[in-house]
């Protein structure tokens, strides 16, 4: 028997859609930014390129199913699809969609409503706005809901309970966040379903906030702008700024000094699912604007989810859920998927100790 049930966060952009045609050129994907990376400092690590499951395109049932296949074969019990929808907008929906259709592959999963404004962030255009989110009312939160209890009611679909998981990105940005909540419930009960297991990925500001969610899964991620765990690899970079001018240099940290502290996000054990970051590096994305966890390895790694185990081993086992961010944000350096540095080494370390 597992000691705990992992599920790790999906990124869909890996196949061209018109959106990214019009903003970033025709045939934009993730692997778009991934490909063209270059190192930015003396041992940066990039670029990053794809082992066992090459740069897949995920129009293909045959991609999804590799994915799967290698993810079930090391111990990941779900994907935990990113789900996007703009007041009844959806985009990047296709692979998930075919998922749904298909019955393939068989595999668990549940999806993160990531409800954030897009813009030209990534790609240091920092005031375009490509798609903002909005959130309209009531009548739309019911058409959301609707567009997704046929995915509920699949049978893969990871419930704790018999509530479905769904987990909101950003909810404390939702001006009438209750309400939304209050009336899904309603109509999951309505629709045969128990209610919904709503999970934050946002830190709750008070009580109030605490109480409304069925758990939290919030990684305690640095930032551009954090003076916490500042390396002597970040403080060398300050005084080699004036002579990188040019090139820039990122944000730096290491990952060694930070990789246990990204489990200590403050939030009660009951309602917290620690949440995994094996490695990152946005530089692909964000160039000198992005943040580099430096240093990463399977073994530090390991010791970041021996923690999270002993964080969760008191639980009942239907909620020993540990969240890995993620399995393939290849642009922002943040995947389990095989790379041609560590082949399959940190899914060989989930297998090994879960």
């Amino acid at each position: 028997m597992k000691k705990v049930r992992l599920i790790a966060l999906y990124l869909p952009q890996f196949h061209p859609i018109p959106e990214n045609d019009e903003w970033w050129g025709k045939g934009f994907t993730e692997w778009t930014n991934t490909a063209k990376a270059k190192p930015l400092f003396r041992g940066h690590y990039q670029p990053h390129v794809p082992a066992d499951l090459g740069f897949y395109d995920l129009r293909l049932s045959e991609s999804r199913v590799a994915q799967a296949k290698l993810a079930e074969e090391y111990g990941i019990e779900a994907f935990c699809y990113y789900h996007y929808w703009f007041a009844g907008r959806r985009i990047l929906e296709r692979p998930f969609n075919e998922v749904l259709s298909s019955g393939k592959p068989k595999f668990s999963f549940c999806l993160c409503w990531a409800n954030e404004t897009w813009s030209g962030i990534w790609h240091g255009l920092r005031d375009k706005i490509l798609i903002e989110q909005t959130y309209p009312g009531k009548e739309d939160y019911i058409n959301h809901f609707n567009s997704l209890l046929i995915a509920f009611k699949d049978e893969r679909y990871l419930k704790i309970n018999g509530k479905p998981i769904f987990v909101i990105y950003k909810p404390f940005n939702i001006p009438d966040l209750e309400r939304l909540m209050d009336l899904w419930n309603d109509m999951a009960t309505k629709s045969g379903l128990k209610g919904i297991h709503f999970v934050s990925m946002q830190r709750p500001s008070n009580e109030a906030e605490y109480k409304i969610f069925e758990a939290f899964t919030v990684p305690n991620l640095p930032t551009v702008r954090s003076v916490e765990w500042i390396s002597k690899k970040r403080l060398l970079a300050r005084m080699q700024r004036s002579f990188l001018r040019k090139v820039g240099t990122p944000t730096i940290y290491s990952y060694a000094e930070i990789a246990l502290g990204i489990l200590d996000n403050g939030l009660p054990t009951a309602k917290n699912y620690p949440c995994l970051v094996p490695n990152w590096d946005n530089t692909p994305r964000s160039g000198s604007n992005g943040l580099v966890l430096d240093g990463s390895t399977p073994d530090l790694f390991r010791n970041q989810l021996k923690k999270a185990i002993e964080m969760s081993i008191n639980k009942p086992l239907e909620n020993r859920i540990i969240f890995i961010k993620s399995w393939n944000e290849w642009a922002e350096g943040n995947y389990l998927e095989p790379d041609l540095k560590y082949g399959l080494s940190y899914l060989k370390v989930i297998q090994q100790e879960i």
